[in-house]
C-alpha cells in the first residue's frame, strides 16, 4: 500500500532555492530538473509538477534573483529625498551589492544574461529594469532613469568580467553627470527643462 503524499507546502520554494543553487556551481548548463530534484532533495516528478520547463524554473529562479537590489533601494527611501545626494547613494548601494557574496552577484547576471538565448527570460529581466528605473523616477525624468540603470548595469558588468575592484567614488562621478543638477524633477541633462521650445 503506498503511503500518503505528505502535505509540504514551501517545496516549490525549495526548487527554486536549489535551482539558484545548482546554477551558481554548474552554471545554466549544469541545470536540469534532476540536478534540482537531488539538490532540493525531492523526487524529480516535484520539479516537472511544479515547472513543466527549464524555461519556467529559471523564470522563477531570475525573479527571486531580481528582488534584492530594487528592494533595497525602494526601502532606502532615498531616491524619493530630494535632499539625498542621489549618484552618492546609487553608488554606496552598488558597492554594498557587489562587496556582497561574489557568486551570488554572479548567478543573478548569469540568470540576466540567459534572457539573451532564452526569449522566455527576456519580460523577467526586463522587470528589474523596470523596477529600478520607476524607483529612480521620483527623483528624475524617466529617460534619465533608464540612463542611470544602464549606467549601473555596465559599471557592475565590467567589475565582474575583469574581477576587477569596484571604485565607488568613480561610480558616484559618473552617474552624477547623468543627473540634473539643482533642478527639480522633469529636468533633461544638459539643463533644459523638459517641453520647453
Amino acid at each position: 500500500m503506498a503511503r500518503p503524499r505528505r502535505h509540504d507546502p514551501e517545496r516549490r520554494q525549495r526548487i527554486v532555492d536549489a535551482a539558484l543553487r545548482v546554477v551558481g556551481a554548474r552554471g545554466i548548463e549544469g541545470l536540469s530538473h534532476r540536478t534540482v530534484a537531488a539538490e532540493a532533495d525531492v523526487p524529480l516528478g516535484s520539479t516537472t509538477y511544479h515547472f513543466a520547463s527549464l524555461d519556467e524554473l529559471l523564470v522563477a529562479a531570475l525573479r527571486q534573483a531580481n528582488e534584492g537590489f530594487g528592494r533595497e533601494l525602494r526601502e532606502s527611501g532615498a531616491p524619493a529625498d530630494p535632499e539625498t545626494d542621489l549618484a552618492g547613494e546609487l553608488a554606496r548601494h552598488m558597492g554594498q551589492w557587489i562587496a556582497g557574496e561574489r557568486t551570488g552577484v554572479e548567478l543573478e547576471y548569469e540568470l540576466y544574461l540567459a534572457a539573451l538565448r532564452r526569449p522566455a527570460l527576456r519580460p523577467v529581466a526586463a522587470e528589474w529594469t523596470d523596477v529600478v528605473a520607476e524607483v529612480l523616477s521620483r527623483r528624475t525624468d524617466p529617460v534619465t532613469a533608464r540612463a542611470l540603470v544602464a549606467l549601473m548595469d555596465g559599471i557592475c558588468l565590467q567589475v565582474l568580467l575583469t574581477n576587477g575592484t569596484y571604485d565607488e567614488e568613480y561610480a558616484r562621478e559618473m552617474l552624477a553627470r547623468l543627473l540634473p543638477t539643482g533642478r527639480e524633477k522633469g529636468a533633461a541633462p544638459g539643463g533644459a527643462v523638459e517641453g520647453a521650445g
